[in-house]
């Protein structure tokens, strides 16, 4: 079996329900149901990860905002040790926007409470931007500052991290390796414009014209690159997800677990299996064969059935009862979601207690017809 893993979230509590969408994309649900199996389901079933991807750039962006402010916030504390008595009215700013700005990784933050903080933040970075006094960077010295300059010259930024990889979240923002400059911020907004909503662009999504329009403006003609500039786009993309795409990751991945190139295999097995098994009935009957022998036509039988249950509830009863998934094709993952678990168990005694009840019915009729020899 596949050792492929994601990152272990901490659960408030055990959830006696299906997942929400918000909870699989703030990484808060474990396999069959979490964020690398729905991206597996976006991109093979959907044919719509371009969404997901603008979705999480944006979450990105985001954290590399709040990443920012954090790193100016500390660096104007070390500076002026005597702010919060007296200090200037924008270094005050910054403490009074932001206070402790909360690990936006972490499933504890409640969505009321992180949308309020977006907004502090944009807000922030609105009144900040063009202001280059405070910079997060001061206090690593010149040379440092010269040498991130250069980088940042040469266009020579760092990818955003996939969210397959299992990356560790916390920066050590007291290395000078790891700081975020507002240009950072500007080139995270301008590749999201560029990559996902502009007209031919590599991987534009559709939004409404509108929504596109003030983006556009917002970035281009503004200046503006806070993240509550793509607030409308983000929460189109995540109710056309909710709406179109969701529905159908669970039905696929909570009620059952095989993928559409298994559900074919299993058909085409369980018709030639069933075709078999029906020719070779008639067969022992017309030849007047013993019963004893024709008990032999519970083998093909049984493969017929089973695979044809299989695809019909896609749904695989024996990989289910051992705890696995599939989310590419026989690839095979861990169940480790407690309710979805369950859920899969019931649904595989149902398949096999109806694979067995048309099993022996059809047994039963061809073994104890009374054959005729033609």
């Amino acid at each position: 079996m596949s050792n492929m893993t994601t990152p272990s979230p901490h659960l408030d509590m055990v959830r006696n329900r299906l997942p929400t969408l918000f909870e699989v994309l703030n990484r808060q649900t474990l396999p069959p149901v979490d964020l690398f199996s729905f991206y597996i389901y976006m991109r093979d079933q959907q044919r719509s990860v371009d969404y997901l991807d603008f979705w999480l750039d944006v979450s990105q962006h985001m954290s590399l905002c709040r990443h920012y402010v954090r790193e100016l916030r500390r660096s104007v504390l070390v500076e002026t040790p005597e702010l919060e008595k007296a200090g200037s009215k924008r270094s005050s700013a910054v403490l009074d926007y932001m206070g402790d700005v909360n690990d936006p990784s972490g499933p504890s933050m409640q969505y009321g409470d992180e949308k309020a903080q977006d907004q502090r933040l944009s807000a922030f970075l609105r009144s900040d931007n063009g202001t280059p006094s405070h910079s997060p960077h001061s206090s690593f010295g010149s040379e440092d500052q010269q040498r991130r300059n250069n980088n940042s010259g040469s266009g020579d930024r760092p990818n955003r991290p996939s969210f397959m990889s299992t990356p560790d979240h916390r920066t050590d923002s007291e290395s000078p390796a790891h700081t975020v400059a507002r240009a950072d911020i500007r080139a995270s907004a301008e590749k999201i414009l560029y990559t996902f909503l502009l007209p031919g662009s590599e991987r534009e999504i559709i939004l409404p014209q509108g929504i596109l329009n003030d983006i556009t403006a917002s970035i281009e003609e503004e200046g503006r690159d806070d993240p509550e500039v793509f607030d409308s786009a983000k929460d189109y993309t995540f109710q056309a997800m909710e709406r179109d795409a969701f529905p159908g990751f669970l039905r696929s991945k909570a009620l059952g677990n095989l993928v559409p190139p298994s559900l074919m295999l299993r058909l085409i097995l369980g018709l030639v299996s069933m075709f078999g098994a029906f020719w070779t009935a008639f067969i022992l009957i017309f030849l007047n064969y013993p019963r004893h022998t024709r008990c032999w036509i519970i083998l093909p039988f049984t493969i017929g059935v089973y695979a044809l249950a299989a695809h019909q509830y896609a749904l695989d009863p024996i990989l289910a009862l051992a705890g696995y998934s599939e989310y590419t094709f026989l690839t095979f993952s861990r169940v480790r979601e407690p309710y979805i678990r369950t859920l899969l168990n019931k649904r595989a005694l149902m398949v096999l207690s109806v694979t067995i009840l048309i099993t022996l019915a059809l047994v039963v009729l061809f073994v104890f017809v009374p054959g005729k020899r033609l």
